[in-house]
């Protein structure tokens, strides 16, 4: 039986005074994959910024196994083992490949394995061993993905959160990218992802739960909510 990593119990919160999240009650177990779906401003990616430390909640919790996540401050929850992958992917154009995936070994659970996370991320990802001299601006969308991915990789996460792993990239790229983190979560990685793509993020995905204007209004196992006919009909156009 998995443990409960993460829990998220009746969360408020956003933006000075004005509030996007409102309630929201969710979890992700150690080895699970959980995928949030939803439409453009239904509060996803500031469920994710929560969890990372970037919004304050105000009121309700969010605990990390048996610690009080949300009195923790950002790089804390770092060490504690939570990698956010934003939107955007966030890596250092200027910055080469190699020295962007060091960064990511910054904690001081990691420190000391650095050689040997970096030697994981190139097995994993032979085109970034290919460009590691390169800087980081110069490779391709899907590239950049799979450098941000190995990039927290390189903190040996416990949660990785990926906040739209396939915004702006060709379709095929895109298969590429699912295609690395199904291969993560068959080797036990625990993940929470936002992703527009409907069928591909419940497709790699344990459960789902559904956002509307702030509100989990629908929660489910993947395959029940793939064929379930109001999300069909909402986000598919079925």
């Amino acid at each position: 039986m998995y443990l409960e990593m993460l829990k998220l119990e009746k969360v408020c919160a956003g933006y000075g005074d004005l509030k996007i999240l409102f309630d929201v009650s969710l979890s992700v177990d150690e080895g699970e994959v959980v995928a949030l779906v939803g439409s453009n401003g239904a509060g996803k990616t500031t469920i994710l910024r929560t969890i990372s430390g970037e919004v304050k909640i105000q009121s309700g919790s969010i605990a990390w196994f048996d610690s009080d996540l949300a009195s923790k401050p950002t790089y804390s929850r770092a060490e504690m083992g939570v990698a956010h992958i934003p939107q955007g992917r966030g890596i250092l154009s200027n910055l080469s490949v190699t020295d962007n995936l060091i960064l990511g070994s910054y904690t001081k659970r990691t420190k000391s394995k650095r050689q040997e996370l970096l030697k994981a991320v190139f097995d994993a990802f032979p085109i970034l061993k290919e460009r590691e001299k390169y800087l980081a601006g110069t490779l391709s969308g899907g590239q950049q993905q799979m450098l941000a991915i190995g990039r927290a990789m390189m903190m040996e996460p416990r949660l990785l959160i990926l906040d739209e792993p396939s915004l702006g990239l060709a379709p095929i790229v895109v298969d590429e990218v699912f295609r690395i983190l199904k291969r993560m979560k068959d080797n036990g990685s625990s993940m929470l992802i936002i992703e527009q793509n409907l069928v591909k993020a419940l497709q790699i995905a344990d459960r789902g739960y559904v956002l509307e204007t702030g509100k989990v209004v629908m929660a489910d196992n993947s395959a029940k909510l793939l064929v379930n006919p109001d999300i069909r009909k909402a986000y598919l156009g079925i």
